[in-house]
């Protein structure tokens, strides 16, 4: 039995009112290096968040990496650029050459492939170009992204930002222990009462 079993976020759909708090907060803390201001006007790059908001008619909520312990995506990876640390599935942009195998391989559909920001300049492909309009035009690196729990940040930012409380932090582990402990009590209890 995996006695490290990794935390996950959670959405509440009944309590998620669609502000996309979440998915700002997300994109602030993953974005330090990208000159990202925290004022209306000064974000120099498009706002790319980890995890997505879904709004239907019935349903409003974030859509987020459930950090899978055998996870398809870190499998598909056909150049080793996803891998867990500290109970975390996380994503090496560095590595990732945008091949579209994890998008492919993720259950919940959490991954996304979108074009990667380095100080707040497009990073471009080395040596490839696209035809356009009777020149060569350089093409913009794209990258896999998804929930990485803000392993860099210490707590989550989507979590902390959330006005209604919508979202929570799953620990499978601490979560069993809470339960068996419940059910250690109630059997205490009926012998007891025997």
């Amino acid at each position: 039995m995996n006695n490290n079993l990794n935390s996950f976020v959670v959405a509440d759909s009944s309590k998620c009112i669609g502000c996309k708090e979440c998915e700002v907060a997300c994109f602030a803390v993953h974005n330090k290096n990208n000159n990202v201001g925290y004022t209306v006007g000064t974000v120099q790059t498009p706002v790319i968040p980890r995890l997505y908001l879904v709004k239907t008619p019935s349903v409003t909520m974030p859509i987020q990496c459930r950090q899978c312990e055998d996870a398809p995506c870190a499998k598909s990876c056909s150049v080793k650029a996803i891998s867990q640390i500290d109970n975390t599935i996380v994503v090496d942009e560095k590595k990732c050459i945008g091949c579209k195998n994890c998008i492919m391989a993720c259950p919940f559909g959490a991954i996304d492939l979108l074009p990667k920001y380095d100080n707040g300049k497009e990073v471009v492909q080395f040596n490839l170009k696209e035809e356009s309009h009777d020149e060569l035009e350089e093409i913009v690196k794209s990258t896999a992204y998804k929930c990485d729990l803000c392993i860099d940040n210490g707590e989550q930012a989507c979590i902390k930002a959330c006005p209604n409380n919508a979202l929570r932090l799953v620990k499978p582990l601490d979560e069993k222990k809470s339960k068996n402990k419940m059910a250690a009590q109630a059997l205490i209890n009926t012998i007891k009462q025997l």
